[in-house]
């Protein structure tokens, strides 16, 4: 029986306890012979910890853990003293960052035999480095999860503000350490300023979009495929598929993360969950639900997260109180780069794919309409069978169903805006194809929706009349670039009465019909 390690980030637990382990020491061997500050960025459970756990054990000199890797007759492992900082073992909101801090320098002191003098976080970091070099031997300096006392507190920026002013004390000494440091790796998942670390420490290398360093954590589409050989050809015999419909399946669900190349990573954690319980599931999203974003993207009135255009000053650092929710998608794994346009310097950006995607959208359709997010699953499904079938007598039944239980004093704030809102996250929550504020020629539709073998056309009018909807459809000629697509086109009007939160009136026709009956 295969042993996933699932849950365990400790290099030497893993290889002793005969664990799977994804290769990645080609990766590790270019990163400490080209350089020595990096900083790397990557979202919660994609191999930040395992990564810096093999980096200590292979400084540490621990030949026996690489052998069979590609490392192990590449590399003299020279042994140095290693200072290894877990930021997440600190206990800090047990006992406050300070304290979590000296209590750290002082097991790291305890350790190697001796006691810290100095006073203060900063000289007492320092202290330890120079004495830990006092025999010749450099030191490598490991900091894993460097931002988790912000990432914590990012919705009390009191408490946050106090946390970067320690974390400026302690890493502020780093820069003046270059002589006593063979290597130095920090990671995170947010790149926040006024830490010192990306001001001071000008030589640090963030390696987050370079190109040689991108599948360093994370499972590239090769590593799935012989890693996992026997994995797939397990789970497709148990549920009755190819194994070449398997893998696609595992694709749409798991993969397409990116980092600014054509390749394409899976999250380690949401596979190795995957294989080991045989179904597939939301298995990464479920390890930590993103409230604080949840609630700034409800705030900002933001639904529609798919294609959005950034420049390259949303991936540069950003402070407590300047928080960029697109940035902070982007850091945390909800959001990934789909594109790059390397002549005008522009990043699009969407869901890396299904198990973000409609976890996403349905935790968003809860918080727009305030309920909980298991409520609305059911009603979804009901939408969508509704809209493949066509039925759309029963599609406006399931819609006013849905408006109803929302509050009348949340509707009111932004009426169209807020009716419109609500039908994205429906309908693309359960897995259609929607384009919402769709251009044209002549100018923008409100909804598209593609089904399996239609696609509807929708024009909404707030305390409107349906047939001024249809008619705007004619005028504008808003089906017409769909019509090359092999499906039917089908023109939905719809009006919507603001007072009884629900559908006044609507009317439905197929739209080349309604090119002619109406001309």
């Amino acid at each position: 029986m295969k042993k996933y390690p699932i849950g365990i980030q400790d290099f030497r637990k893993l290889r002793e306890g005969g664990h799977l382990y994804v290769d990645k020491t080609e990766s590790i061997f270019h990163l400490i012979t080209e350089g020595q500050y990096y900083f790397l960025s990557r979202p919660r459970r994609f191999g930040k910890s395992l990564l810096v756990s093999t980096l200590k054990c292979l400084f540490l000199g621990e030949r026996e853990l690489f052998d069979g890797l590609w490392v192990a007759n590449r590399y003299d492992f020279e042994p140095h003293p290693v200072l290894h900082f877990s930021f997440s073992a600190l206990g800090y909101k047990d006992i406050g960052l300070e304290r979590g801090l000296h209590q750290a320098l002082n097991n790291k002191a305890e350790e190697a035999g001796f006691s810290l003098t100095q006073e203060g976080i900063g000289p007492r970091f320092q202290e330890l480095i120079k004495r830990l070099a006092e025999n010749g031997q450099k030191v490598v300096l490991l900091i894993d999860e460097y931002d988790k006392p912000l990432v914590d507190y990012i919705d009390q920026q009191e408490q946050a503000a106090v946390n970067r002013d320690i974390l400026k004390n302690f890493f502020s000494v780093i820069k003046d350490a270059d002589p006593f440091l063979r290597f130095f790796l920090i990671t995170g998942v947010s790149k926040f300023s006024k830490v010192s670390l990306f001001s001071d420490l000008n030589h640090l290398q963030d390696i987050t979009l370079v190109e040689r360093f991108e599948s360093i954590a994370g499972y590239t589409q090769k590593e799935l495929e012989t890693s996992f050989e026997s994995d797939i050809e397990q789970l497709a015999q148990k549920i009755g598929k190819s194994t070449t419909a398997l893998r696609e399946d595992i694709r749409v669900w798991y993969n397409g993360y990116s980092w600014g190349t054509e390749t394409r990573l899976y999250n380690p954690f949401s596979i190795l969950n995957l294989f080991s319980a045989q179904r597939f599931a939301n298995y990464w999203w479920e390890t930590g639900t993103p409230t604080f974003l949840i609630k700034k993207l409800r705030t900002e009135f933001q639904y529609n997260l798919n294609d959005l255009v950034a420049g390259q000053v949303m991936f540069e650092s950003f402070t407590i109180n300047d928080l960029n929710w697109l940035a902070l998608l982007f850091q945390t794994g909800y959001l990934t780069i789909r594109d790059y346009d390397p002549e005008t310097g522009l990043y699009t950006l969407g869901y890396p794919n299904r198990e973000v995607r409609d976890t996403m959208q349905q935790h968003l359709l809860a918080a727009f309409r305030e309920t909980t997010k298991t409520d609305s699953l059911p009603l979804l499904v009901n939408i969508k069978t509704a809209l493949e079938q066509g039925d759309l007598e029963r599609l406006i039944e399931l819609t006013d169903i849905l408006f109803s239980t929302i509050p009348h004093q949340i509707f009111q704030e932004k009426q169209e805006a807020f009716f419109h809102a609500i039908l994205h996250l429906s309908f693309s929550g359960i897995g259609l194809f929607v384009q919402s504020e769709v251009s044209t020629a002549k100018g923008r539709v409100d909804t598209v929706v593609h089904t399996k073998d239609c696609i509807y056309v929708m024009e909404f009018k707030l305390d409107g009349s349906a047939q001024s909807a249809l008619e705007q459809i004619r005028e504008k000629r808003y089906g017409s670039p769909f019509l090359d697509r092999g499906k039917e086109v089908i023109a939905l009007g719809v009006s919507f009465s603001s007072v009884e939160r629900a559908v006044a009136e609507w009317e439905a026709i197929a739209y080349l019909s309604l090119l002619g009956l109406l001309e």
